[in-house]
């Protein structure tokens, strides 16, 4: 159901079983499928694609032109997945023709309120992201990464799936899988083994990671030095494959 105050786009594209609240303004461009809701006073700009059964809640700017000076209006686009949660206040801008053009989330997170998502930055699936949150452009969060509140991350970083990152914490390096970091100066602390144990990690790899970690950031090693003790372990474990891969596609320069 569409409210009559709304203001909709001629050009949008609204499935059935799509609710929009009074005085939301969805613009040129837009596309959102089945069982998605979207509350009072919610503006969706222009060019974004959002999947099934989101929630959208009251004065969420959706598909806003990037802030970024290289952006001239070129077409450029965001894209939402499905069974997303957008709380109150949060900003999700559109890609840039320099990045690609695209600004993507995945499914299945939750943005609490006033979360920032910079353009052609790409969000997994099942992440959390806490008050606040903010990650610059070009940022990649990988699945089931939890940002605590206030938590900021510089342009063109990554951080690895199932990481922690404490609230408060300013992130300046890339992140690699499974670790927990905070602190200012942020610090690798440990592996985020509870997330892990919630995941249905078993004990075993837990133990894997834990010792993969071990060997990263407690040993003293170069980080060249590490990585070929870790090489053998990859071959015979997967998710180290995961942890070691993470740290080999750093452009930036590891948390460490």
């Amino acid at each position: 159901m569409v409210d009559s105050r709304a203001i909709i786009d001629p050009s949008a594209k609204l499935a059935p079983g799509v609710t929009v609240g009074p005085w939301s303004i969805i613009g040129p461009g837009v596309e959102i499928d089945e069982g998605t809701e979207v509350a009072s006073h919610v503006i969706i700009k222009s060019n974004t694609r959002i999947g099934k059964n989101n929630k959208i809640y009251q004065f969420a700017s959706i598909g806003e032109d990037p802030a970024d000076k290289k952006f001239v209006g070129e077409e450029t686009w965001l894209e939402i997945g499905s069974n997303n949660i957008i709380r109150e206040g949060c900003t999700l801008h559109r890609g840039t023709g320099f990045g690609g053009g695209y600004t993507r989330v995945g499914s299945d997170n939750l943005l609490m309120p006033y979360v920032h998502v910079a353009h052609d930055c790409i969000v997994g699936n099942h992440t959390i992201f806490a008050n606040n949150v903010g990650i610059s452009g070009h940022v990649e969060v990988g699945d089931w990464a939890v940002l605590g509140g206030y938590a900021g991350v510089n342009q063109f970083l990554k951080i690895g799936a199932h990481c922690m990152i404490g609230g408060m914490t300013h992130i300046s390096n890339d992140v690699p899988a499974f670790l927990i970091v905070s602190g200012t100066p942020p610090e690798a602390r440990s592996i985020n083994a509870i997330g892990l144990e919630r995941r249905g990690f078993d004990k075993d790899t837990i133990l894997e990671i834990r010792r993969a970690f071990k060997i990263v950031y407690k040993k003293g090693l170069t980080l060249q030095e590490a990585l070929e003790q870790l090489e053998p372990m990859a071959q015979q474990n997967a998710q180290i494959r995961v942890f070691v891969d993470s740290i080999v596609s750093s452009t930036r320069g590891i948390q460490r």
